[in-house]
């Protein structure tokens, strides 16, 4: 699988985690930055892992900010991306399961100290599971948000 990373200044700490583990994994990664601990603003990375989902380079992304929330919340406004926040490894599996996330969000702020063992785990959780094809109440849910962008991206 081809996963698109970016990440803002505050995220950049744990950014190498995350490409350590997804190459370990045998994935193929697109490094989108930051490259540096300069500040940055997360908008631009959420935008170049968007449009790398979006134009079908990469199948799924992972974003890292502070919190996650500002670069989970500029990564939804496009059209076909699912991010979420998932800083436990339920969440991050689940979300792809039955809601099809195609976005992992982490903050490395919130993750702190617990980062270089949560991480790994964060990131294969989100990488291994598949959404429930074939479960009817997935699907119809999925469709309903699909619906959305229909109405809301024009």
């Amino acid at each position: 699988m081809i996963v698109a990373i970016g990440c803002d200044h505050a995220g950049f700490e744990i950014k190498d985690l995350v490409l350590g583990t997804l190459k370990s994994l045998g994935h193929e990664v697109l490094d989108e930055g930051t490259f540096s601990s300069e500040s940055t603003d997360y908008p631009d990375y959420a935008r170049k892992v968007a449009l790398d989902i979006e134009q079908g380079k990469a199948q799924r992304g992972i974003l890292i900010c502070g919190s996650g929330i500002g670069i989970c919340i500029a990564a939804s406004k496009f059209k076909g991306i699912r991010a979420s926040i998932a800083h436990d490894v339920y969440s991050a599996a689940q979300g792809v399961e039955h809601d099809d996330m195609n976005v992992l969000c982490l903050g490395a702020r919130v993750l702190g100290a617990g980062a270089k063992e949560l991480v790994p785990q964060l990131v294969k959780a989100f990488v291994g599971a598949h959404f429930c094809k074939g479960e009817q109440r997935h699907e119809r849910r999925i469709g309903k948000v699909r619906a959305f962008e229909t109405e809301n991206f024009k």
